[in-house]
């Protein structure tokens, strides 16, 4: 049940523990330094002495998750999100992780393009932005906000309450920690699920390499499913994983690894239209250019082949023509 602990904080009745003095905490959804931009959001929680009297807007554009070259996923989002995005695990410590593969090198998502997600699926952790749950004292958990982007003030434009007239959160709000409450419950089945399949020892390193004008280089850190190993475990350690839940997140990883090229695809674009059109760089219809590619693609299949394991970002011969997903700027 949702309720304002004390001091206003928002937060779960489980996990009521708030904090008077806390008002800076970091983010819950993890993203490794390596592949995560350089820009760190400032979050607050949300208390309703220093939130009453200010409001929030929603956002409309993605350019809060422009750096990441990386995103969390959860179990439960692995079916919709292996359809359009590339899918690796990352090793934290002794513990792996699924993550959206957005980008081939860091501080860059190639996902979004002017603000814009490209992509059919996106990620659950960037859906309940600007909010965040975060690690409060003790177990506490707190709903905070990020500062730092814009959304929240004072005036016409921020069109979302905190709290009602009533003094509660307001409904919006409630339904952000509620979704939230989910990404984090399912991300402990997540870390279940990843521990069966790790003490099966089905994490493969993920050669990645990078084709490029100047040369080849490698992707470090990327695992993926082993799918050799997993076509040959015993009765009893398929049972194992199967009963873990681990068979269709496997499985999930497995299908999704050709879409490591869609990112090859974008980067070509981007490139060239940047070499070619430069003053068009705002006007690219990369939707045009995914829907183009889609329809050419051969079938997906979960058999790995070598092009999972090498991405072009150079343009070559069989490419088509960037032209005709220019879109022609309107008049005023």
């Amino acid at each position: 049940m949702l309720a304002t602990g004390h001091g206003g904080i928002i937060g779960l009745d489980a996990w009521k523990d708030p904090i008077n003095e806390l008002k800076f905490c970091l983010i819950e959804t993890i993203r490794p330094d390596e592949m995560k931009g350089n820009i760190m959001a400032r979050y607050e929680v949300i208390t309703k002495s220093d939130f009453v009297a200010q409001s929030w807007r929603r956002y409309s554009s993605f350019a809060f998750a422009a750096t990441d070259a990386v995103a969390p996923l959860v179990v439960q989002e692995l079916a919709k999100a292996c359809m359009s995005l590339p899918i690796a695990f990352l090793q934290q410590n002794d513990a792996y992780a699924p993550h959206a593969v957005q980008g081939l090198e860091p501080g860059l998502n190639l996902f979004v393009v002017n603000g814009t997600w490209i992509s059919p699926y996106i990620p659950a952790v960037y859906r309940a932005y600007p909010f965040a749950l975060a690690q409060g004292g003790g177990d506490g958990m707190h709903l905070c906000v990020d500062m730092d982007n814009g959304l929240v003030g004072a005036g016409d434009e921020f069109d979302q309450q905190f709290f009602d007239d009533t003094g509660e959160a307001a409904k919006p709000v409630k339904d952000a920690l509620n979704f939230l409450q989910q990404i984090h419950n399912n991300r402990a089945v997540t870390q279940r699920v990843c521990a069966a399949l790790a003490a099966e020892d089905l994490f493969q390193p993920w050669p990645l390499k990078v084709q490029g004008p100047e040369g080849e280089r490698n992707i470090d850190g990327l695992f993926r499913i082993d799918e050799a190993r997993l076509n040959s475990l015993d009765p009893d350690a398929l049972h194992r994983v199967q009963k873990a839940g681990g068979l269709p997140v496997a499985y999930c990883q497995l299908l999704s690894m050709s879409n490591i090229q869609t990112l090859g695809l974008i980067q070509r674009k981007l490139d060239e239209v940047r070499n070619r059109m430069p003053e068009m760089t705002d006007q690219i219809d990369v939707d045009g250019i995914l829907q183009r590619h889609k329809s050419s693609e051969p079938e997906q299949t979960l058999e790995t082949v070598a092009n999972d394991d090498v991405v072009n970002i150079a343009a070559d011969s069989g490419d088509f023509d960037l032209s005709a997903f220019v879109k022609p700027k309107q008049n005023d």
